[in-house]
């Protein structure tokens, strides 16, 4: 099945697959008609003489309040079918005049396919590209505007109306930042080719009446306290979800007989540089993945955003070109042009994109603050690297004290009582059975209150909003008792400083400051419900023993750097790192982890002997 015949037949089976959907549709709608027609034969009966006495009278009254029961509540189901909104993913819209050549590149492509262009463009901070009907949004975006003749002269009423429905297309940013303009629009090639069957109206009525569905399903979940509404809402969530499952294997086998018309349709347009442009699109998504996790995460949790995760993502994916033999020939495409060109403000759609992501990823306001403000790469290194380490080594210390953990051993020299890294060793290090401070569970509920959260302090909780997490022990397997002790203070003061900062991730879900920088590019503020935020979190809660072996290695590297003149770093795949010399230091990992797990300060110790760090000085915390 290729060429003109593969497309023919996937769109009529698609075609054949919506009329199933729809005739779901008809079949519900037959059997809330019943009663009511079951009614008209028994009043037409009794006005007629035939169908009169004691029982036709109790029947006719019974199956008439019947049908008029079934009738309201069908008229109800229709109605949340037809006006709720379906979810719409949050995206970054780009206009036609910030963006004329991308448009532009489109509608070419459209025109050569020989389908209906998207009505818009829009970026998602994924590396994905699909198509998106918003019709039924609220402020749904404007029907893009094309070539001074597209819409003038005989059939244009019946074009703007072809326009306004088609759906918008949704680009993956890290493509247009990554991928060249050849790359982007092979990639793009079978994605646009399935406006093509969207303009079906057997197919459109078949999404319509699945997305109405959905949504519904949705409105009947919502949490109510009246009886009455729970009622209904139980009786709307049992229709929808036998609609739903009614329906499930048509939807399905239709959007896969779309797909095949689209994908056979786009054979003929740079098929050769599609394989490549493929390549790309994996790599795109394993150098996005590692910057998100291992770079944006750190500045999230402190209260800072990158500005510019797509410029980012260019810099770790040539970072990983040069490292993996596998990737080798991938950083000579950089000479040729980059897909973001076809935008008039890179920068600015690039910072859009970048705020939408920490709201998608990570729950974040959606306009900058004292506790939410952007940073650039140039200060990273400064302003999140160092700043997350020595918040974390002040939190370190912080839940010393409440463990009773004495500030400097006796007879040490006057003035040396300071925050040290031998402190934390000793701690860690002693035997068990002399550790008189507090237990885990103690710990977590006596600590002192959080001090006022400060930028840079880390506001993830160790186990959801409770502060007692008493089940870190478990967690943390072998380690030693104070290790299992310290690990559960800090994740209770991890806990505390989460609900204070909560309310300040929280605000209205209005247009972030990229709006206001120029160029209008911002995240669509009505396709927003902040109560769902994070949409789609990084990383599941971090457990005890990742708690703590993060703020022991966030103390090892404050005093590198207050005594051995270490600074720290931005590796674009492995995230925060620590410099020596300029080179990045190596083996810090697995001597932590010793410590955390067994006790052992060998490996530790002979590390920092190499490097002249001096544990027994005191260091600077935030």
């Amino acid at each position: 099945m290729t060429g003109i015949g593969g497309v023919e037949m996937g769109a009529l089976a698609a075609r054949t697959r919506a009329l199933a959907v729809l005739r779901v549709r008809s079949r519900a709608l037959a059997v809330a008609l019943l009663p009511a027609a079951a009614a008209v034969i028994l009043l037409v009966g009794g006005s007629t003489g035939h169908l009169v006495g004691g029982v036709w009278d109790a029947l006719r009254w019974l199956v008439s309040v019947l049908a008029l029961c079934v009738l309201a509540a069908a008229a109800g189901v229709a109605l949340v079918v037809a006006r709720s909104r379906p979810a719409v993913t949050p995206t970054v819209t780009v206009a036609e005049e910030s963006a004329p050549d991308l448009y532009r590149m489109v509608r070419d492509l459209a025109d050569r396919l020989d389908v209906p262009a998207p009505s818009a463009i829009a970026l998602t901070p994924d590396c994905d590209s699909w198509l998106e009907d918003r019709t039924h949004a609220v402020h749904a975006p404007p029907p893009a505007q094309g070539r001074d003749d597209d819409l003038s002269g005989p059939g244009a009423d019946a074009r703007r109306r072809s326009a306004a429905a088609a759906p918008v297309l949704v680009i993956g940013s890290p493509f247009l930042w990554w991928m060249r303009v050849g790359e982007l629009r092979a990639v793009l090639a079978p994605v646009v080719a399935g406006t093509g069957p969207s303009a079906h109206p057997d197919i459109a009525a078949a999404r319509r009446f699945i997305r109405g569905l959905d949504a519904a399903v949705a409105v009947a979940s919502a949490d109510r306290r009246d009886p009455l509404s729970r009622a209904a809402g139980a009786g709307l969530g049992w229709v929808t979800r036998l609609l739903l499952r009614s329906c499930r294997g048509h939807a399905a086998q239709m959007e896969r007989g779309v797909a095949t018309a689209a994908a056979e349709r786009a054979q003929a347009v740079d098929y050769g540089l599609r394989i490549v442009a493929q390549e790309q699109v994996g790599l795109a998504y394993a150098g996005w993945d590692r910057l998100l996790t291992r770079v944006a995460l750190p500045a999230w949790r402190m209260g800072r955003w990158p500005s510019r995760l797509d410029v980012g993502v260019v810099a770790a994916l040539t970072e990983l070109s040069r490292r993996d033999r596998l990737a080798e020939g991938f950083a000579s495409r950089l000479g040729e042009r980059p897909a973001c060109d076809l935008l008039e403000e890179p920068g600015v759609v690039d910072e859009a994109v970048s705020l939408l992501a920490a709201r998608l990823f990570h729950g974040g306001p959606a306009e900058t603050g004292p506790d939410w403000a952007p940073v650039g790469w140039d200060e990273y290194s400064e302003e999140v690297v160092d700043r997350t380490w020595r918040t974390d080594a002040a939190r370190l210390h912080r839940v010393l004290d409440t463990l009773g953990v004495r500030r400097a051993a006796e007879g040490t020299d006057p003035g040396t009582d300071g925050p040290t890294l031998a402190r934390v060793l000793d701690h860690l290090t002693a035997p068990d059975a002399a550790f008189t401070g507090h237990s885990a569970a103690d710990t977590a509920d006596t600590a002192g209150a959080a001090p006022p959260r400060h930028a840079g302090d880390d506001a993830r909780p160790a186990h959801g909003d409770h502060d007692a997490p008493a089940d870190d022990v478990e967690d943390l397997g072998g380690t030693t008792v104070r290790g299992a002790a310290l690990a559960a203070g800090l994740s209770a003061q991890l806990a505390r400083e989460e609900k204070q900062a909560r309310p300040a991730g929280t605000t209205p879900a209005t247009p972030g400051p990229a709006a206001a920088s120029g160029g209008g590019a911002a995240p669509d503020a009505a396709l927003w419900d902040d109560g769902a935020l994070p949409l789609l979190p990084l990383q599941p809660p971090r457990t005890g023993r990742e708690i703590l072996t993060a703020h022991i290695t966030a103390m090892v590297c404050c005093a590198a750097m207050d005594t051995a003149g270490a600074a720290p770093g931005l590796d674009w795949l492995d995230g925060p790192s620590l410099l020596l010399d300029g080179a990045r230091t190596a083996d810090l990992a697995p001597s932590v982890l010793r410590l955390v797990e067994t006790g052992d300060p060998g490996p530790l110790r002979a590390w920092m002997t190499d490097l002249g760090i001096r544990p027994e000085k005191p260091v600077r915390l935030v």
